[in-house]
């Protein structure tokens, strides 16, 4: 009953330019890039961690939690990406507010269970673009729910959004065979990267583990300069949301060159343009990694 009460006071409260948008709280910009694909104009988001948030560190503020309240629906990723933030997601849930995790409907045997993670799935899947693609349903479905007057501008925006996710996925494919197979090794700050290492052929390797919570050691640090120095890599990278400082000092301790700066976490800030890429979008993140790490290694 609570449902169909708020489905229909969406579509009947009117302001003086119409119908009153939907109002979605996001947690991590990748999933609110991937509702504002989908929702178009008939939706506004309101974003919880912007660009260069650590989300396994973040804390919700009161007025994050202001946000989350006032929102009709909430979107996050899941597999508890969140962290902290998780506890607050279940108790509004638990009271009846729609929460989405748009990783929710996912088969859990096309996800990674690092042993590392202490025995919860790898919560990064959008470095795999086809399982990313996997999320646009639950977030059309969702938006569909609670608006149904425009389900089929919803479920048109979601095919629209598949489409440039396998367009995007061919474009990866065709990037990463600049490389050859041997040198396909990503060293990063944090195992972000488990994901993107399966999809597209790389030997992934991480300072700290999945999540930013625990801190490398010495004797991590000088196990990555002897690996390096070994596999004879050419260039390790830094992250946007996590400290450059250890993996500069890695660099320079295993003699190899900072090949660029790649988002793991979160993306840039809408409208960061690089040439005609919007890093603040899904598909510039992607296309920013790939071009950052391939001209690096190749």
């Amino acid at each position: 009953m609570v449902a169909c009460t708020q489905d229909t006071s969406l579509v009947e409260e009117q302001g003086s330019e119409g119908p009153r948008k939907v109002k979605i709280t996001t947690t991590v910009n990748m999933v609110s890039d991937l509702v504002r694909q989908i929702g178009g104009e008939n939706i506004e988001v309101v974003e919880i961690m912007g660009p260069g948030v650590d989300p396994h560190l973040y804390k919700a503020s009161a007025n994050d939690v202001n946000k989350l309240q006032k929102a009709d629906a909430i979107f996050h990723v899941g597999l508890l990406l969140e962290g902290k933030l998780e506890e607050v997601l279940g108790k509004l849930k638990a009271g009846g507010k729609p929460v989405y995790a748009v990783t929710k409907n996912i088969n859990t045997s096309r996800l990674l269970k690092p042993d590392e993670f202490e025995g919860h799935f790898d919560p990064h899947i959008w470095f795999d673009v086809p399982l990313w693609k996997e999320t646009v349903d639950v977030v059309v479905a969702g938006l569909s729910q609670l608006d149904p007057e425009h389900k089929v501008d919803y479920e048109a925006n979601g095919n629209s959004t598949k489409t440039r996710m396998d367009e995007l996925h061919q474009w990866a494919e065709m990037k990463v065979a600049e490389i050859p197979v041997e040198k396909r090794i990503l060293v990063t700050s944090h195992d972000a990267y488990n994901y993107f290492g399966r999809a597209y052929g790389f030997k992934v390797v991480g300072l700290q583990g999945i999540s930013t919570v625990s801190e490398a050691g010495l004797a991590d640090r000088t196990k990555l300069v002897d690996f390096i120095k070994a596999q004879k890599v050419k260039a390790i990278f830094v992250e946007t949301t996590v400290s450059p400082e250890a993996i500069k000092a890695i660099a320079a301790d295993a003699g190899v060159t900072v090949g660029g700066e790649l988002f793991s976490d979160a993306m840039g800030e809408r409208g960061q343009m690089e040439g005609e890429l919007d890093l603040g979008t899904y598909e510039g993140m992607i296309r920013h990694n790939l071009t950052i790490i391939v001209n690096a290694l190749r």
